[in-house]
């Protein structure tokens, strides 16, 4: 127990306690009569200590370890999204004391509404609100969509978020890491699976299509979430965006003109022919961006450019988040100014006659 409680970074005391209650008992004991743990009760160790430092309480961790449905691996799946959800949390929270740090040293006054709305309900609006009210299904991009699902019965969304172009009809299994996001997605939602695309828990060939909208740029490894999707399905449809074409940041005036920080961004993110590659040589297809965008992804705004402006607007893109609030700031001062000066029309007049805009988007079928 001694040699139990050294590698677990727990005290022996902790470890009696465990088997005191039946939380975690030793299964076996040495030739000298001494309490020993067999692999099983090791590994049921693991799962409570995890459980015990995300902050569950005892009898909680008894009811998740007890689980009669969960086995090693589900524990491990739930603990990985209990974790990302954790990261998620304090990412949010990042930004939002980054602004008052930022406006502090300026000398604004920071009310107490502000200050608590940091740990309140304005930091879940950040996460997840504004999501909801803007980030709705374009319906042309969702023509196009079901277009390349075909005549598929059964369909798994990895990286589901709220739920977004699940098309209707059809069996879907949806797949969310994020339980903000899972805890966004309306009754009467695709069933829902907490794992990650880079690991999905499915036999081969398990569906007629894998499908991934505006996700794939969120996960840990892109290529190895793309090969998972082509493992478990015969046909796979990806919603993503390219950067193969030189000046490629340069066709779109947000990143052109006002944030040039995105291209560091997308640095790591793999091209679109190794995108295509992975899920077994697809083909591309452009995707328009309306200039009425009911999707408010981070180019639906082309040429509505007041709408960056507002608060509302950039929470439920991730840029914002990922090029730092200094970066925003800026951005967003500077496009202010020139809105208010006629400078951003000058430079992007030609845009008011279109209806739509190639800014990247591309549909991959395979």
């Amino acid at each position: 127990m001694g040699r139990v409680a050294e590698l677990a970074g727990v005290s022996v005391r902790t470890l009696h306690h465990y088997d005191r209650i039946g939380l975690v008992r030793p299964s076996a004991r040495t030739p000298a009569g001494y309490r020993a743990y067999r692999a099983g009760d090791m590994e049921r160790l693991r799962e409570v200590l995890a459980y015990r430092r995300l902050g569950f309480g005892l009898r909680e961790v008894a009811d998740l370890v007890d689980d009669p449905s969960a086995d090693a691996l589900a524990h491990l799946r739930r603990l990985r999204g209990l974790l990302r959800e954790r990261r998620d949390l304090a990412d949010a929270m990042v930004a939002p004391i980054d602004r008052e740090i930022a406006a502090r040293a300026e000398g604004v006054t920071v009310t107490p509404e502000e200050q608590l709305g940091l740990l309140g309900a304005r930091l879940y609006d950040a996460i997840g609100g504004a999501y909801l009210a803007t980030r709705r299904t374009e319906p042309r991009f969702a023509v196009q969509i079901g277009e390349a699902l075909g005549d598929a019965r059964t369909v798994v969304n990895v990286g589901a978020g709220t739920g977004s172009y699940e098309p209707a009809g059809r069996e879907v299994t949806a797949v969310e890491p994020s339980a903000v996001m899972r805890a966004q997605r309306p009754a009467g939602s695709a069933p829902c699976v907490a794992a990650a695309a880079e690991r999905l828990p499915f036999a081969d060939h398990a569906f007629d299509v894998a499908m991934a909208v505006s996700t794939v740029h969120h996960w840990e490894d892109p290529v190895a979430g793309l090969r998972e999707m082509r493992r478990v399905a015969r046909r796979v449809v990806v919603l993503t965006f390219e950067t193969d074409e030189p000046g490629w940041r340069d066709r779109f005036w947000l990143t052109r003109d006002y944030l040039p920080e995105f291209a560091a961004v997308l640095a790591d993110f793999p091209s679109l022919r190794g995108m295509a590659e992975a899920i077994g040589g697809a083909r591309a297809e452009p995707v328009p961006v309306p200039w009425d965008c009911a999707d408010g992804l981070f180019e639906a705004y082309w040429r509505r450019p007041e709408a960056y402006l507002e608060e509302r607007v950039r929470r439920a893109v991730s840029v914002w988040t990922r090029v730092g609030p200094g970066a925003e700031r800026r951005a967003v001062r500077r496009l202010g100014d020139d809105l208010r000066s006629g400078r951003w029309a000058e430079r992007n007049g030609d845009l008011a006659s279109l209806d739509a805009a190639d800014l990247g988007l591309r549909l991959l079928v395979a």
